[in-house]
């Protein structure tokens, strides 16, 4: 156990965020630095449960209990190396997971549960500044060849894990660089992209090869990708985005987050879509959302406004979310401080134009929830200037056209490609792990499915069992 008496003296304490009027000049990544006296301290709060709920709340497995009590011993050499067991990357899950393993901490049952996101992210970034974090290329060859597809959290797993047992490993990117969603979908002021690009150097010291710029279905085609590799790695993500077929969607202004945020990401303060100046209105409350929201802030935007259909949640646990699930809870994200509005219980009815095909407004109505779906309030229409809204109302799942046709693999009835507790889909060889088969989810989740697609792919490949497999597509947690 950390320190016996931590949960009882040690008050929780997360890193500050950089004040609003100076991170919004900047694309940094928004936190401040926490010293590692302070973290040794909040670790310490840890209570070592007899059973580790925290351990059901992260799909990782992460063996948090472990690597709190070594940092509270000042052991961090000894802590990268349990956190690294069970999770490829911490540096991506430390910035961008939201913490379920927090939501299921004991401690949390009456207390405020234990700052384990920051002291993930604090283990391995002490670990990369003592070089503790190096590349760890296979003992041996087995000479089977697999095909990652998709090089976002799910991908960059599966391949890392199947290279160190010794494949030979090709991860295909549609875009100019590595990374998916990590890339050009987070922005920067989430997670700054050296902590990605360093990642990728050591993957490529390891022997993972990158094919960037590469369209599997279109450059390659799928009978060349099936006769030059014993198995493929379906990794794509979800990428059908949902759409608002109101009238008035064909306005120029109307965008969809992902028209919008890979620009913006590129280019920052040049991108081709920019919200400087204008009235912005993002349709959705997700974490997207948050994304456009905060591009649009350092961009310019005279204001912003954010959109949701839902209720606005409660601050604390409801009772149809009891502990240790994950509660819907009204949270204020880095970018929610920095301005904005937002509205709730609404509904876009339509976009307003002008004789030049511009966005000018848009209309929405209030909404209440009556047997299962949402029922326009009467009375409630109105109007918002708007010269720019985005669209982030989540995915739909995997585009279809073109690999996932051509492959010929079944789909759920999500729309999601099928697969069996293997992993594997309706085509031998063919694996499929993170978004694109289980559908829009969280990147712990991601990197889970593509750690234990890889050890399905191993196992196929060689028909032994060395590398570990998180959760399985059936579990009873993820169905």
């Amino acid at each position: 156990m950390a320190d016996p008496k931590g949960f009882l003296t040690t008050p929780r304490e997360n890193a500050s965020h950089r004040p609003v009027d100076l991170r919004l000049q900047d694309w940094r990544e928004v936190y401040e630095e926490f010293e590692h006296h302070r973290l040794e301290k909040q670790a310490g709060r840890c209570m070592d449960c007899g059973i580790p709920f925290c351990h059901q709340g992260c799909p990782l497995g992460n063996l948090i209990p472990e690597w709190n009590t070594l940092v509270w011993r000042q052991d961090w050499r000894d802590a990268i190396e349990r956190l690294h067991a069970t999770n490829n990357f911490p540096e991506f899950t430390g910035t961008l997971c939201p913490a379920p393993c927090e939501a299921a901490c004991v401690l949390g049952i009456n207390s405020d549960p234990v700052s384990i996101k920051r002291v993930e992210i604090e283990i391995i970034d002490r670990a990369w500044d003592e070089g503790w974090v190096t590349p760890q290329p296979p003992a041996s060859l087995t000479g089977k060849k697999v095909a990652v597809i998709g090089s976002g959290p799910s991908g960059l797993a599966a391949a890392q894990q199947l290279t160190r047992v010794g494949h030979d490993v090709v991860v295909y990117e549609r875009a100019d660089a590595a990374g998916g969603l990590l890339r050009y979908g987070i922005p920067e002021f989430k997670m700054e992209k050296w902590r990605l690009d360093r990642r990728l150097d050591q993957m490529r010291a390891e022997g993972t090869q990158f094919r960037t710029g590469v369209n599997v279905g279109e450059d390659v085609s799928v009978a060349e990708l099936r006769d030059s590799h014993d198995a493929v790695v379906l990794a794509g993500g979800a990428t059908a985005w949902r759409d608002l077929p109101v009238p008035g969607r064909q306005f120029t202004g109307v965008y969809q987050a992902m028209e919008y945020l890979p620009p913006a990401n590129r280019a920052y303060a040049h991108s081709p879509i920019t919200a400087a100046g204008k009235h912005v209105v993002v349709i959705g409350g997700g974490d997207t959302g948050a994304d456009c929201l905060g591009t649009a802030h350092r961009q310019g935007a005279a204001s912003v406004t954010q959109l949701e259909i839902m209720p606005q949640p409660p601050a604390s646990r409801a009772p149809q979310h009891p502990w240790p699930t994950y509660p819907m809870l009204y949270r204020v994200t880095s970018a929610h401080e920095e301005g904005g509005e937002r509205l709730y219980s609404v509904s876009t009815v339509e976009f307003l134009g002008d004789a030049d095909g511009q966005l000018r407004g848009l209309k929405l109505v209030e909404v209440r929830m009556q047997d299962g779906r949402f029922v326009p309030v009467e009375g409630t229409e109105r109007e918002l200037e708007c010269q720019l809204a985005l669209l982030a109302m989540g995915f739909l799942g995997p585009q279809q056209e073109g690999l996932v046709t051509d492959l010929g693999v079944d789909l759920d009835p999500r729309g999601n490609v099928a697969r069996d507790r293997s992993y594997a889909t309706s085509v031998d060889g063919v694996f499929v792990a993170g978004d694109m088969g289980r559908g829009q989810s969280l990147i712990v989740w991601a990197i889970a499915e593509g750690r234990s697609a890889a050890a399905a792919v191993d196992s196929y490949l060689t028909g032994r069992t060395v590398l570990p497999a998180p959760i399985r597509p059936t579990d009873r947690s993820i169905a």
